[in-house]
């Protein structure tokens, strides 16, 4: 009788070593999920930045918060009787956009448009941006016809 009641002493021992043994793996593998969700997590946040970011910078390449004219140009810049031209504008923050003489495509605010021209003769051009406040800012560009 002796043998078995050793024996169960042994069992519960065990058993009870065993459970600490179970949570000791079971702390273990909980702290690698953790250190695992903190590291995607961070590697989320970084991600994150880098994308606000980037949206900063873009922002800021169409003119940000300030109203203006970022560009007014003819590419090529003179041409030969007959020949067409590109009529090029980027306005920031505008409403309305107006270009004289009158295009024969329309023009609305835009941070990159370019419209085909085929002008007769030497032509000067004027663009003319107003926004929201009704502030008014202009270019003029001279496309050289020869």
């Amino acid at each position: 009788m002796a043998d078995n009641s050793e024996q169960n002493f042994d069992f519960r021992t065990i058993f009870k070593f065993s459970w600490i043994v179970v949570l000791i793996v079971a702390l273990a593998v909980a702290g690698i999920f953790y250190s695992r969700w903190q590291e995607n997590r961070n590697i989320e946040e970084k991600a994150a930045e880098q994308q606000r970011e980037h949206a900063r910078e873009v922002a800021e390449a169409l003119g940000g918060n300030n109203f203006e004219i970022m560009n007014f140009y003819a590419s090529p810049g003179a041409i030969r009787r007959g020949d067409s031209a590109e009529l090029c504008y980027g306005v920031s923050n505008a409403k309305t956009v107006e270009i004289d003489p009158k295009l024969s495509e329309g023009t609305w605010p835009s941070p990159a448009r370019c419209i085909s021209i085929d002008p007769k003769k030497t032509t000067t051009y004027t663009l003319t941006a107003i926004d929201a406040k009704g502030q008014k800012k202009t270019a003029t560009l001279t496309l050289e016809v020869q």
